[in-house]
């Protein structure tokens, strides 16, 4: 049963950091890019980050580029998004989710169909 399991969110202050990990099983993990979503309340829900198969193509919304870090590990069949210099704005309920690419590219849009997605871990910034 293929399954995505998202850890290490939690309570940090303004400025704070976190590292997020995405951990997949039951598929072939590197068949498959790797996006992170983020859901705000009274917010749209929005793409942050992806990966693709190998690891070194990688994209990120520009509200949080230079702050935010994705990368992957394959032979551990995890994801990890590192959350540095967050702001209350960052807060939310963090997503991954996983779609099968032949290449090396990968997507993190709303509204595209992934194949799997985990339950989420929450992350508030707040003083």
């Amino acid at each position: 049963q293929a399954q995505l399991v998202e850890s290490g969110g939690g309570l940090v202050q303004p400025g704070g950091s976190l590292r997020l990990s995405c951990a997949a099983s039951g598929f072939t993990f590197e068949d498959y890019a790797i996006a992170w979503f983020r859901q705000a309340p009274g917010k749209e829900d929005e793409g942050i980050s992806c990966v693709g198969r190998f690891g070194d193509n990688t994209k990120s919304v520009e509200s949080v580029r230079g702050r935010f870090t994705i990368s992957r590990d394959n032979a551990a069949n995890t994801v990890y998004l590192q959350l540095n210099s967050l702001k209350p704005e960052d807060t939310g309920v963090y997503k991954c989710a996983a779609i099968r690419f032949l290449g090396n590219a990968c997507i993190f849009r709303v509204g595209v169909q992934y194949d799997f997605w985990g339950q989420g871990t929450q992350v508030t910034v707040s003083s």
